[in-house]
């Protein structure tokens, strides 16, 4: 959720309010220097009103489309909300304001409290977003929480690989240096076995002689 998007909410709940406590004790004044003074306020601060749905709008957009989609709806009701202040505004510009005035007279008491109400309503869908908006932080946290750990699962795995290859690698010299001993030791032992036959040969060959001569003699 976007923190700039619920200061602009925040702004504009309060400036609504104020314009439609404006409106309608505007209808009420009778001088019209001060009504036309009071009038300026009101449209200034429907300017106002406007400016801020337009960056609601733009701030809205910016984020992901699940955010997105619940800030777009909730400012269609501030547009909304726009168009009925628009409304209250030309009825107190309107040629028959005046006597719209004396009819507010007797709506005065009613008039406050639908203000009041406007008032209750805007902070309620404040508040109610402020939740969403910590529900969908913690949300955020907890899907970042998760990714972290997985990243660390498998920097971890990778680390495992690293070090089973490595004493692969290892074993597989191992194995090269125990052929090349074996292979030694049976060169070592064919010489061997030739050395041995060689000496028993001569051996046999001296005895044959010396039996022979003996023989002769």
């Amino acid at each position: 959720m976007s923190e700039v998007f619920e200061g602009y909410e925040r702004q504009y709940c309060e400036l609504s309010a104020n314009l439609s406590r404006k409106c309608n004790s505007t209808s009420l004044i009778s001088d019209q220097e001060q009504k036309q003074q009071k009038i300026s306020e009101i449209k200034a601060g429907i300017d106002d009103a406007e400016v801020l749905i337009r960056k609601m709008d733009l701030e809205a957009r910016s984020l992901q489309p699940s955010v997105k989609a619940m800030l777009l709806a909730k400012l269609r009701e501030y547009k909304s909300d726009l168009n009925k202040l628009k409304r209250e505004f030309k009825r107190v510009t309107s040629p028959t304001a005046d006597q719209v005035a004396r009819e507010d007279l007797l709506e005065a008491g009613m008039a406050d409290a639908h203000t009041r109400e406007r008032l209750t309503m805007s902070v309620e869908r404040l508040n109610d977003s402020s939740e969403r908006i910590r529900e969908s932080r913690r949300t955020m946290l907890e899907t970042e929480e998760l990714g972290v750990s997985i990243l660390q699962d498998l920097h971890l795995q990778r680390e495992t690989l690293l070090s089973s290859h490595r004493k692969l690698h290892g074993i597989d010299d191992a194995i090269d240096k125990s052929k090349k001993v074996l292979t030694s030791m049976s060169r070592r032992m064919t010489r061997n076995k030739w050395l041995v036959a060689s000496v028993i040969g001569a051996l046999v060959f001296a005895i044959v002689v010396i039996l022979f001569y003996k023989l002769s003699h």
